[in-house]
């Protein structure tokens, strides 16, 4: 599997890559204001359409986003294959208020993979990647808005280790992709980079032991 990473620029920028067919890219977080969603629709903008467009010729394409429904603005994430957008994941967790949350977390069918989107600041809640862990997704891919520091490489590591997803991470100017067991199997500031990576899972037997559940028969004591 080729994986496109896209740290720097905007789709608007990127002219592709001359590796040869690519089965997924990966755009960091854009920058300027919130995409409206009423102006997309009456066809002013069109920066979906051109996520859709990319990923005719570049596989399926992830975009950081940030978006804005009627005054409500979030940080999302658009994904998008042969031509057409599959949907629009949100950040389900807001720190400190300066943005709305989502509903729910997604994970997307596409043609060779289910891919389980987390979106930016929700990398530091463990729930977020034990949701789509339980999903059974192949894949989580991570676009990432801010600078990319040992904190973000911590939890990159932890989550993946933790729930044994590998994970595809794409900041501000910087790019990672970690193993399901944890370790950093890339990392660069280079952009865009193209990486080869092998897909598997890997299941373990988990016993713990505590009280309750305890069902007893009739005349028992």
């Amino acid at each position: 599997m080729k994986i496109c990473f896209v740290s720097r620029g905007t789709p608007d920028g990127f002219s592709g890559v001359a590796d040869g067919e690519i089965d997924l890219t990966v755009f960091a977080f854009q920058g300027g204001e919130p995409i409206s969603y009423e102006r997309e629709l009456r066809g002013e903008t069109s920066a979906f359409s051109k996520i859709a467009e990319l990923s005719k010729r570049f596989g399926v394409t992830v975009c950081g986003l940030k978006t804005d429904a009627r005054g409500i603005k979030r940080k999302s994430a658009v994904v998008a294959e042969n031509g057409r957008i599959l949907g629009v994941s949100d950040m389900v967790n807001v720190i400190d208020g300066d943005w709305n949350v989502g509903a729910n977390t997604r994970v997307f069918q596409t043609k060779n993979h289910r891919i389980g989107i987390v979106v930016a600041e929700d990398l530091y809640f463990f729930e977020v990647m034990k949701s789509l862990a339980l999903c059974g997704c192949d894949w989580v891919v991570c676009p990432f808005g801010g600078d990319v520091g040992e904190m973000e490489r911590v939890m990159l590591r932890a989550n993946a280790f933790c729930f044994g997803i590998p994970i595809l991470f794409c900041g501000k100017g910087y790019a990672v992709a970690v193993n399901a067991d944890g370790e950093v199997a890339f990392a660069s500031p280079q952009s865009p980079v193209v990486i080869s990576v092998e897909t598997f899972r890997e299941y373990r037997l988990i016993e713990t032991r505590q009280r309750g559940f305890s069902k007893r028969k009739k005349g028992e004591t």
